[in-house]
């Protein structure tokens, strides 16, 4: 029996991960349970899994919850608040394995003292990579940790590659295109936040959703690959395949390609990481080939999906610039969920960004964090300009 402590446990990944759980009783304990502010939510799964531990980051959501579990008597569990409280349980002698999957920036720290604690750690935070790449991976080398990518693409080629990487020549990361794969350029500048969380594949979180629609969630994919499989931008390529059935590609010098196949549903690469090295039920239904639309694959088109290609930029930079551009994209899209910039102006206010804030070499946590402050204060100015 594995403890589980499952790091956003209120978002799609959390969902999804909690209906895989659900079909392994025998395996899998539920030990502790993170969210942001969604106390309600938060609830339920405690009444439902009744959890050891559970950290609400924000202080007040945390004292909602603890008064109503109080009143509800239908859970004992520690309710805990604050990034200490995640980084504890993330490393506490009981955790097993860890799903990463807070969203952003604020869910690096966790995943870092996961990696520190030698833990398996499900990884879909990508962030944790993007940003602090060098001294993610040095962690998991000197802790014997176990990184496990839960993301469709990663996983797709961390299963292409399980007999190695000798005679590797690239991976390819595919694409769905998002909503606007056939939309025209000019067509862009009216588009509002409902039609870019639109996407005709997956069911996600609207900042991810908005990622994906601008591309710049391909590019953080491209900063991810580089770490985990330790290639140069050079041998990353990507390629849009609207199906999403094929969900990456690996190359190799003898003409041969490895892909990875199945209905796009995350529960196949959750069940997949729980059960790693070898696999599970996840729930999800068989892919009939036959049955399904033909494969379609297309090149991107960097004038229109600029943010993949300043994320290729980024990663050829190095340093800090990666950073730089997660956190100036992260203030361009809570500014265009709010409609207060265009769809366009993202791109163009993360390469400003990325233009104006200086480049170091990264080698603390808190070098991290301060440029991810200035980062954010440039954009942020940019945009009130």
């Amino acid at each position: 029996m594995k403890n589980i402590v499952i790091l956003g446990a209120t978002g799609s990944i959390g969902d999804s991960t909690l209906s895989v759980v659900d079909l392994h009783p025998d395996k899998f304990n539920i030990f502790a349970l993170s969210a942001h502010t969604n106390w309600q939510k938060m609830q339920a799964l405690c009444e439902k899994y009744h959890p050891k531990f559970v950290v609400m980051t924000e202080e007040e959501s945390a004292n909602k919850l603890q008064q109503s579990l109080t009143q509800s008597q239908a859970s004992n569990c520690a309710v805990l608040s604050g990034e200490e409280a995640l980084c504890g349980l993330a490393a506490h002698a009981e955790t097993d394995f860890v799903m990463a999957a807070i969203v952003g920036a604020a869910g690096m720290a966790s995943s870092l003292a996961a990696a520190k604690a030698g833990k398996r750690i499900m990884l879909a935070n990508k962030e944790s990579l993007v940003l602090a790449g060098d001294l993610f991976m040095q962690a998991v080398r000197d802790n014997n940790a176990e990184l496990i990518p839960v993301d469709s693409e990663h996983s797709a080629i961390f299963q292409c590659l399980q007999n190695g990487q000798t005679g590797l020549s690239k991976i390819q990361l595919t694409a769905s295109g998002g909503p606007f794969l056939h939309t025209p350029i000019e067509q862009l500048k009216t588009i509002t936040p409902n039609e870019a969380c639109a996407h005709p594949n997956w069911s996600m979180g609207r900042k991810i959703s908005v990622d994906s629609a601008t591309m710049m969630n391909k590019g953080l994919e491209v900063i991810e690959a580089h770490y985990l499989f330790n290639l140069p931008a050079e041998n990353i390529e990507v390629v849009i395949h609207p199906q999403s059935i094929v969900h990456s590609s690996v190359y190799y010098q003898d003409g041969s390609t490895l892909s990875q196949l199945g209905n796009p549903d995350m529960r196949t690469v959750i069940a997949y990481a729980l059960s790693y090295p070898d696999r599970m039920t996840s729930g999800v239904a068989p892919l009939d080939l036959a049955g399904n639309s033909p494969l379609e694959f297309y090149t991107p088109d960097l004038d229109k999906f600029a943010c993949l290609r300043l994320a290729f930029e980024a990663l050829k930079q190095g340093g800090s610039a990666m950073g730089t551009l997660n956190a100036a994209n992260e203030v361009a899209v809570e500014h265009f969920l709010n409609n207060k910039i265009g769809f366009l102006e993202i791109a163009k206010i993360v390469e400003r960004t990325l233009n104006t804030v200086q480049h170091i070499y990264i080698t603390s946590l808190e070098a991290i964090v301060t440029n991810d402050k200035i980062a954010r204060e440039t954009a942020q100015r940019i945009i009130n300009a």
